[in-house]
């Protein structure tokens, strides 16, 4: 299951036997920043007993952290070599 949030997708997955959990990603494809670093996406580890329960929880955390994940990230720029 499959759905779309304020910019973010989310994903539940089963992960054993009615153990729901939820992966989001940026629907723009660009990395979620977490402290300045980039992911692809983000895994709930929270065990839900349904898949709308793990979208729910997901939507929950876009709410509270959906513009800290937005935020933009640079590529650091290589720093030049200069012969000697």
């Amino acid at each position: 299951m499959t759905c779309l949030y304020d910019g973010f997708d989310i994903e539940s997955f089963e992960a054993g036997r009615d153990l729901w959990h939820a992966r989001i990603r940026r629907a723009d494809q660009t990395p979620l920043v977490i402290d300045g670093m980039p992911f692809p996406a983000l895994e709930l580890g929270f065990a839900w007993p349904s898949p709308d329960a793990a979208i729910a929880d997901a939507r929950s955390h876009i709410d509270h952290f959906g513009r800290r994940y937005a935020a933009a990230w640079q590529m650091p720029q290589a720093k030049s070599r200069t012969a000697p």
